[in-house]
């Protein structure tokens, strides 16, 4: 992206000079045009500064890119919140965006179980990651509702799996989308009795907590594939 800025000076030298400080760059990191020519005057009279156009590369951070994309987002669906977007990395040492939506009357952005949260998280990874060699994750949350959520599906997993050892009948849960679905079958990997897998086809894809030995197929490599 090209950026330019104005300045003025006695002379062009000057005005060129005004810009570099503004913009702490060096000569050769930006290029110059003359808009207007210094002017001396007569006897101090009718002076005319020189005005130039210094014009350099800007490289937008991801970061910026979402918050500029979700403003105009919010806007849009008529909200006043604010994004807040902060820069990591995760585990494997890549970037990653957290986004939390800050303001009042943040519900109508969190949906029905999160529905409406979901869909602006994909649209803003998907507007990120667009052109990117390296998939960059993005998760997007307002008023913790993403933490409660996990902790509300974590209680149900116990709850489920408890009665299914309890009545050794297999219970199939409510349709979730893929992140619900993990939380479900993390919180139940080491739980005694019961195994997890997931049936049907999206959106309706569902999670099984089943009684006894885990009914899933094998991957390569002999991993026990859940999804």
């Amino acid at each position: 992206m090209l950026k330019a800025i104005e300045t003025t000076g006695k002379n062009e030298e000057e005005a060129i000079a005004a810009a570099l400080r503004e913009l702490g760059k060096g000569r050769d990191e930006v290029s110059v045009e003359i808009l207007e020519r210094s002017k001396s005057g007569f006897l101090g009279f009718g002076a005319v500064p020189a005005r130039v156009r210094v014009s350099y590369e800007y490289l937008e951070s991801n970061a910026e890119k979402a918050e500029i994309f979700l403003k105009g987002l919010l806007e849009r669906l008529g909200s006043d919140a604010v994004p807040v977007v902060e820069s990591g990395v995760d585990e494997k040492g890549e970037e990653c965006l957290s986004v939390n939506l800050t303001g009042e009357k943040l519900g109508m952005l969190i949906g029905r179980r999160g529905e409406t949260l979901d869909a602006i998280q994909h649209l803003t990874g998907y507007v990120i990651n667009r052109g990117q060699g390296k998939r960059i994750h993005i998760s997007v949350d307002a008023e913790e509702y993403r933490a409660k959520r996990e902790e509300s599906l974590k209680s149900l997993a116990y709850k489920v799996a408890a009665k299914v050892v309890k009545y050794r009948k297999n219970m199939t849960l409510e349709p979730m989308n893929s992140y619900e679905r993990h939380v479900i079958h993390t919180a139940l990997q080491d739980y005694e009795e019961v195994s997890t897998y997931s049936t049907g086809s999206e959106p309706n894809r569902r999670v099984v907590v089943a009684y006894g030995r885990p009914r899933r197929t094998e991957r390569k490599g002999g991993r026990p594939e859940q999804e």
